[in-house]
């Protein structure tokens, strides 16, 4: 008799191939059969679509598995989810159970740890939950805003078509054309203009800084001048010179009292009505007298070849 028949060796392939099945399903939900890990439960009011196998961890890195998902029955508000937790990670006393998940449905708990220093939860024991909407939640929050924003994104889409039906904006668009066709081209222009500068500013430079010596030349003349004023200035006895002017001033004042004298003949004459009649008087008859000699001339020179007197 052989020691395995056809129907033992069957039966071994199949005892074989279901624990395969049996680990290979388990590896792919995560789930840690032969590691050592410690179980954590975690209370939550509402799971959010959380299963068993789902991830749990922590500032991003996987430290544990959701094993188990229990209803509170006798307190429906109450849901105890069971973790198994790496035994190397220590969870500190404080620690928050976070529900999230990101656009595409998987979800996950990440644990928001506490201080070591306040010491860390025992293995067997509870840990506090809650949901983290994560991105879900902040577009559920944005679609009031967006209801609302709708009403007026239709108005303005009204008015854009409006616009867009509008036959002048194909004329306006031609002339838009045409503009920026003028902008390149003055453009260009401008460009060409803006080389010849740059060629000519070395010789501007060369220019200017002739001027500049010309002008550093003209302070030093006009430094040179100054100077030799001071000195000049200093030699001048301005005493005596401030003594003359004195001197002059009053000559000056004694002359117009005089002239306002009536008593001098220059006081008389611009003072005196009657002497300045008979003078305009007799330049009047002066006047007439030189009138009446260029009219009769013979009246006071008489002269004839003959010595005969005109009658």
């Amino acid at each position: 008799m052989k020691a395995f028949t056809k129907e033992i060796r069957i039966a071994l392939v199949a005892i074989a191939g279901i624990v395969l099945l049996f680990f290979g399903m388990n590896y792919l939900k995560g789930v840690r059969l032969l590691a050592n890990g410690n179980n954590y439960y975690i209370t939550f009011t509402n799971i959010d679509g959380l299963s068993e196998s789902n991830p749990v961890k922590a500032n991003g890195y996987k430290v544990g598995t959701v094993t188990a998902i229990n209803y509170d029955y006798d307190n429906h508000d109450k849901i105890i989810v069971e973790v198994d937790i790496d035994e190397q990670f220590k969870i500190p006393v404080g620690t928050i159970a976070e529900i999230s998940s990101d656009l595409l449905g998987n979800v996950e708990i990440d644990l928001v740890e506490g201080n070591l220093k306040d010491g860390i939860i025992q293995p067997n024991g509870n840990i506090d939950g809650r949901i983290n909407g994560g991105a879900l939640a902040q577009v559920k929050d944005m679609v009031p805003k967006v209801e609302k924003l709708l009403p007026k994104i239709d108005s303005i889409l009204t008015s854009v078509n409006y616009i867009l039906a509008d036959p002048a904006l194909p004329s306006a668009i031609h002339h838009a054309e045409q503009v920026t066709y003028d902008l390149t081209t003055t453009t260009k222009q401008i460009n060409t203009l803006m080389g010849e500068v740059n060629k000519s500013v070395p010789g501007l430079m060369g220019k200017a800084d002739g001027v500049l010596d010309n002008a550093n030349s003209a302070m030093g003349n006009v430094v040179s001048v100054t100077g030799n004023l001071n000195g000049k200035i200093e030699s001048l006895d301005l005493e005596t010179t401030l003594a003359e002017l004195q001197a002059t001033l009053q000559n000056l004042k004694t002359f117009t009292a005089a002239l306002n004298d009536n008593k001098g003949s220059l006081g008389l004459l611009m003072n005196d009505r009657s002497v300045y009649d008979n003078l305009n008087s007799t330049m009047a008859h002066a006047d007439s007298l030189l009138v009446n000699l260029k009219e009769h001339p013979k009246r006071y020179v008489h002269f004839s070849v003959f010595g005969k007197k005109d009658k």
